[in-house]
This record gives structure tokens, C-alpha cells and sequence, in this order.
């Protein structure tokens, strides 16, 4: 069984995870959310590492999201809505800085991904999405209104509007902007300029930020209600 995700260390403190899976538009099923979880556990406790980039080996698409078309029953449902929340919760309060290269589609669950990242960079082609008032799902504002602040965050959330990578900017939810087929090269020359500050220091900065800020806070309570609302609510689709 081929793997759906990659991961790969460049030996000076910088991981590359990547979502692989072009044929479903790195759609996420459960074995995915499965291998990154496995990946970030370990890249958590690989001491050499410093900053981690997340993204995907087709520039031309980040993740579609949760795969819709996952065959799933009412316990298979609950339990890939609780590995999405441990995702975003582990993505949130991984300890050394995160960055997100954003390339195409980066909707749902890949832009639930991209927010939980502390840094992004959108592709030329980025298109960011937030679906979930339209498919009923409680996620969204507790990483989103910290990085683009309540008013922007509730135009996003509330009418699932696609916006392009000039607004995402413009909002300040990515920091760079890069052609799309450079978008991973980008945010790997960022993570090699993070790389260099001393690590010790980095990461106690972030932590404070996040302390300050009560971010994992909010994703933590967030994910609960999510898995809530798969559990005892409508939920996502799932064969009865």
C-alpha cells in the first residue's frame, strides 16, 4: 500500500512534510490523517529539527479537503472527525515554527491545515476556502480570527467565499507570495531564515505568543465540538 504522505529532513534543521495524493486533489481520508499525525510525532522528537514545513507535491493543489467520497460507517465518521481535530490541535501547538505552502485548491480541511501553520506562503494560484457553514460543520474561527481578526474571519467563515492569494495577503493571513510552481521553494528559503535564529529562543517566543493569545485554547475546545457535532448532531455524510 503506497503512502499518502512524505516526509524528509534537509540534515540542517528543516522538515518537509507533504500531502501525496494528486489523483483525488490530496483530498484527506483517514490513512492520511493517520501519516501526518505519525509524522508529526516523530518530528516532534527529532531534536535537530527546527521549523517544519507542511505541503504537497502538486503545486497545483494543496488539499480539497475531507475526501467525500471515503466509504465510512457512523464509528468511522467520528473517529476521522477526532483524527482531523488532533491534527489541527498538533499542527497548532507543534513546538518549533510551522509554515504552510499554499499552492491551488487550499480548501476545508487543507486550509484548516494551512491556519493551524504559524507562517504561510500562497501560490500564485492559491484558492482559499472555508465550507464549513455550508456543509454544517463547527470549525473555522478559533486559528482563523487570530490571524486576520474577527471581522475578516466572520466574512470568510459565514459565506464560505473562495478568495484568491492578493486578499489572503491583503488580510494577512499569507506573508509571502510566490509563482506557484516556486510556492515549497519559498517557503522552504523562509524556513531556512527561521532555521538560523538560535532554536531554543524561537521556540519560547512562539510559546508565548500562543499563551498570550490562547490559541491552542480555542483549537483544543474547537476540535471537541466538532467530534461533538459528529457524534450526537447530522455529522458528515456516512453509509447508515
Amino acid at each position: 500500500m503506497e503512502a499518502l504522505t512524505t516526509y524528509e529532513s534537509d540534515g540542517n534543521g528543516v522538515g518537509l512534510l507533504r500531502l501525496d495524493r494528486p489523483d483525488a486533489r490530496n483530498a484527506i481520508n483517514t490513512r492520511m490523517l493517520e501519516e501526518l499525525l505519525a509524522h508529526l510525532a516523530a518530528a516532534r522528537e527529532d531534536e535537530d529539527l527546527r521549523v517544519l514545513v507542511v505541503s504537497s507535491t502538486d503545486h497545483m493543489g494543496f488539499s480539497a479537503g475531507a475526501d467525500v467520497r471515503e466509504d465510512l460507517d457512523r464509528e468511522g465518521a467520528i473517529r476521522r472527525m477526532q483524527l482531523f481535530a488532533d491534527l489541527y490541535d498538533r499542527l497548532t501547538g507543534f513546538p518549533r515554527p510551522t509554515i504552510a505552502a499554499c499552492h491551488g485548491a487550499c480548501v476545508g480541511g487543507g486550509a484548516e491545515i494551512a491556519v493551524a501553520c504559524d507562517l504561510r506562503v500562497g501560490g500564485s494560484n492559491m484558492r482559499l476556502r472555508f465550507p464549513g457553514a455550508g456543509l454544517g460543520v463547527p470549525v473555522g474561527p478559533a486559528r482563523l480570527v487570530t490571524l486576520c481578526g474577527l471581522s475578516v474571519a466572520k466574512y470568510l467563515l459565514l459565506t464560505s467565499k473562495e478568495i484568491a492569494v492578493d486578499e489572503a495577503f491583503r488580510w494577512g493571513i499569507v506573508h509571502k507570495v510566490a509563482p506557484a510552481p516556486r510556492t515549497e521553494e519559498v517557503a522552504l528559503q523562509l524556513a531556512t531564515q527561521i532555521s538560523e535564529h538560535p532554536p531554543e529562543s524561537v521556540s519560547r517566543i512562539k510559546e508565548m505568543l500562543h499563551a498570550w493569545d490562547g490559541v491552542e485554547d480555542r483549537s483544543r475546545a474547537e476540535g471537541e465540538g466538532q467530534v461533538r457535532w459528529q457524534t450526537e448532531g447530522p455529522g458528515l455524510g456516512y453509509r447508515s
